[in-house]
């Protein structure tokens, strides 16, 4: 799924496109909304909300989405041949006299009042990409349930907005944590929220994500996507097994010997 960063990343790319200009098309194929149009509206602004992206425009609509595992946004010039999949994957269309945005596989796709965003959005924690930053109040959500396995309680989006599957599985490993200690037993919660945010805030204009500070592709990231692979920092194979819920756990990589146990 993609994180913060990439989402941060995609607003921008549908802000300098369309922003400050009305759209000349606008075709919504999702059944909710087919009778939706925005023709002739202004865009204000493309902005993110952790994994989520609301398009703004005058007259008080805001159009929400959110990419989950497969969904992405493609900007092409007008009149240009959209690529990004099979016709029958598009789910928007917002088309300025210059520019045109095609959203593919776009699993969520809202049309409400711009006052209403807080339905959508709401309950979501302190983005570290977001103005409204707040690393004291992340903390003390993250803290709110000491019991909880740290890695299940960086996925939530109730205590910190943007963070996920990568992003989990690097910073226990860069602070040699397991991602199954409680939380509570965490040193130094403040550093852990401190690194999660300067990790998203340096790989929001990359292009690859990148935690190791090598650009070599195969050792960008510490451990996730490496199992069975040597550790960057010990050699000793990285791990993996699934975390969280039943019937929706998510894979976690980790380093038996740098990041001390409890482990499932």
């Amino acid at each position: 799924m993609p994180e913060g960063d990439t989402v941060w990343r995609t607003a921008r790319r549908l802000h300098e496109a369309l922003a400050g200009d009305r759209l000349v098309r606008c075709d919504l194929r999702v059944p909710k909304l087919a009778t939706a149009d925005l023709s002739g509206r202004r865009v204000l602004e493309v902005v993110p909300r952790g994994k989520h992206l609301l398009s703004r425009f005058e007259g008080g609509l805001t159009l929400h989405s959110h990419l989950r595992m497969d969904g992405a946004w493609r900007v092409f010039a007008a009149g240009e041949r959209p690529r990004g999949g099979p016709e029958h994957e598009i789910r928007a269309i917002l088309g300025t006299a210059a520019r045109t945005a095609v959203g593919y596989r776009l699993p969520v796709l809202d049309l409400l009042r711009t006052g209403d965003e807080d339905t959508v959005v709401g309950h979501l924690g302190p983005d570290p990409l977001g103005p409204g930053w707040d690393p004291e109040e992340a903390r003390r959500r993250l803290l709110a349930d000491p019991a909880r396995p740290l890695g299940e309680a960086l996925l939530d989006q109730r205590n910190l907005a943007g963070l996920g599957n990568v992003y989990k599985s690097e910073l226990c490993f860069m602070l040699r944590l397991s991602p199954w200690l409680p939380v509570g037993e965490v040193p130094s919660p403040a550093r852990l929220i401190a690194l999660a945010a300067k990790l998203l805030d340096l790989n929001k204009a990359r292009a690859s994500r990148v935690t190791t500070a090598d650009p070599r592709r195969d050792r960008q990231l510490w451990v996730y996507g490496r199992a069975g692979k040597p550790c960057l920092r010990c050699g000793t194979p990285v791990r993996t097994a699934g975390q969280g819920e039943p019937g929706r756990e998510r894979d976690t990589y980790w380093c038996p010997r740098c990041q001390p146990g409890p482990y499932p």
